[in-house]
């Protein structure tokens, strides 16, 4: 075939694909660009999740007629005043986000330049550019997007629903928020507001800024990170390592200002954060790195969330060096959320429950004089009475006939203590009554349902409004697996029955997980089909903690179910629920061999 010249609305098209990959990408680059114009405040709207309309206004600096009608073609900027591209001292640079838009929607600019006396306006229609033409505008510039994808259908297919996509939009404007505390903030769906962030000024700006955005306790318990080393300086905020979550959306990385998802932030993340958190849990941090534009190079990819650093080593030094350093400043300061977690499962009647028709043996809160006999209640789902004793008696049965032998012993209150015929088990109680759980879980709803044991007070869990859609969305199939909520207002939850195996559990602590492990979910799979995640969830909040103590009868029964649970070698997290020595080692030690 001849090759040809493709028209420019094709190559506008193809270029497109690479800079609006969704609404929260033409979200962001019209946000970036009235940062860019020096705007004090910007006010967005969105409907239709972006596809029906976005709209971005701003107080910046405005254009007049020849910059507005520059300002839809291809590669035209005023970002680059040397063609530099290792000077960059803006968000935008390429000049591409503006046709892009316009050549797979209908775009409509108004602007007034700074000290004009007219403002003008132009439209763009699947690449069809009209005016520019005099309009009625105050100072800055107002950009509207109107049926997106229009002129490219088979994009439309790959959206998501409008719920998901605005929340996507709204994670972006948080994002650039974070960088620009002294930018007020606002985006609505043209019926409530979605993000409201004023102008914050003073030392503290930029935590208050975080703190309205990551949440409350964020401020309560974030360490202030400074550091600075060859000419690259790292500022932000870290928090505690008690103060976690179960997946890896409240870590930021910005660069010069931009929001960034660099792999490099989770490894340092990793690295400094090691000895203090869990595997599976995740710190919450907004860092803030501020580097000369020749030590890093952010023309990586159109949609400028990449880059590359000339020394990655030296950045990841950096990050783990100060985040080491403000956890040793930090001392044995632990997170006030571990306090208030502690306070609210001790308080009286909180959290309680009652049976409902069907479900399992649950009960209420004991008041402050029965507390004490809570330590010989039997576990959740194992009918063994107590029996008084720590130590099983050992007529309790043939040692041959236990794989995991009879419970002797309870140490420190954690782990159970069981002699085989030839040798020791050491169970740690928390890690396999967890597995018990999960595994009842799974085999209650290949079954038929699980049962469901109702709130004797409802709980209420505040979250983000992300996390409450996402949870909402999946009302159905988690009452399939026990948990009923429903909406409570904007960004919380009301919980009014939980699955009756899991008996006293941490309510609040399991719907926050179970919102982050269906925020890193495909939303094209079920529940079901993640049900080993969602049930390890479960399990672990509703699991015997270390420090339960025990008594015989209860020990022998975990044992038992232990030897007939599949996978009950392991915890949900992968962490062994047992240890045999064989009495061969054993006197090893001893050097009787």
């Amino acid at each position: 075939m001849t090759i040809r010249r493709l028209p420019e609305t094709v190559i506008n098209r193809i270029a497109a694909g690479e800079v609006v990959e969704r609404p929260a990408s033409v979200v962001k680059e019209l946000v970036e660009n009235a940062i860019d114009a020096g705007a004090a405040r910007i006010d967005a709207v969105i409907r239709g999740g972006g596809q029906t309309l976005i709209a971005v206004s701003d107080d910046g600096h405005g254009m007049g007629k020849d910059d507005l009608t520059l300002a839809v073609e291809r590669h035209a900027t005023s970002k680059l005043p040397g063609d530099d591209l290792l000077t960059i001292e803006s968000l935008g640079f390429r000049g591409e986000a503006l046709p892009s838009i316009g050549a797979v929607a209908r775009l409509s600019i108004a602007s007034r330049a700074d000290g004009a006396d007219d403002a003008w306006a132009l439209s763009v229609d699947g690449g069809a550019l009209t005016g520019p033409e005099p309009a009625a505008h105050p100072k800055g510039t107002r950009i509207e997007v109107r049926d997106l994808f229009f002129a490219t259908p088979a994009r439309l297919k790959f959206l998501k629903t409008p719920r998901t996509e605005q929340t996507n939009a709204v994670d972006a404007v948080k994002r650039l928020a974070m960088a620009y505390p002294g930018i007020g903030f606002r985006l609505s769906d043209g019926e409530r507001e979605l993000v409201k962030l004023p102008p914050a000024s003073g030392d503290e700006a930029r935590l208050e800024r975080l703190g309205r955005i990551m949440g409350k306790d964020f401020y309560d318990n974030a360490m202030a990170i400074d550091a600075e080393r060859e000419r690259i300086r790292l500022s932000g905020y870290a928090g505690l390592p008690t103060l976690n979550r179960g997946n890896a959306q409240m870590q930021f990385l910005f660069v010069n200002g931009r929001p960034v998802r660099d792999r490099l932030l989770f490894g340092a993340l990793r690295g400094a954060y090691r000895e203090f958190i869990a595997a599976e849990r995740y710190p919450l941090v907004a860092l803030f790195l501020e580097l000369p534009g020749q030590a890093v190079d952010v023309n990586v990819h159109p949609a400028k969330a990449e880059v590359r650093f000339r020394d990655s080593g030296l950045v990841r030094g950096l990050i783990v060096g100060a985040l080491k350093h403000a956890l040793a400043k930090a001392g044995h300061r632990a997170s006030t959320t571990a306090a208030s977690a502690a306070l609210g499962a001790a308080r009286p009647g909180g959290g309680g429950i009652h049976p409902s028709p069907g479900g399992g043996a649950g009960y209420a809160s004991a008041g402050l004089g029965e507390r004490a006999d809570e330590f010989h209640r039997p576990l959740p789902g194992l009918d063994a009475p107590p029996s008084g004793s720590i130590v099983a008696d050992r007529e309790t049965g043939n040692l041959a006939d236990y794989p995991l032998g009879v419970a002797r012993a309870q140490v420190h209150e954690t782990y159970v203590v069981a002699q085989t015929e030839d040798g020791i088990v050491i169970v740690d109680q928390h890690a396999a009554h967890e597995r018990l759980v999960q595994e009842r879980i799974k085999k209650a709803l290949e079954s038929g349902g699980v049962p469901r044991q109702g709130m004797l007070i409802p709980e209420v869990v505040e979250l983000d409004e992300g996390a409450q859609g996402r949870l909402i969305e999946r009302a159905d199939e988690l009452a399939e697996l026990g948990l009923v909520i429903e909406a409570f207002g904007d960004g919380a939850v009301m919980v009014r029955e939980i699955p009756a195996l899991l008996g006293e559990t941490d309510i609040q602590g399991l719907v926050r997980d179970l919102a982050d492990d269906l925020a890193a979910f495909d939303e094209g799979l079920a529940l079901k089909q993640r049900l080993g995640d969602v049930s390890a969830t479960m399990a672990c909040h509703g699991s015997v903690r270390a420090g339960r103590r025990l008594n015989g009868a209860e020990m022998n029964a975990l044992l038992r179910e232990m030897e007939a649970t599949p996978h009950s070698g392991q915890c949900s997290h992968g962490r062994p629920t047992y240890v045999e020595l064989k009495l061969a080692d054993i006197e090893k030690l001893f050097r009787r061999r």
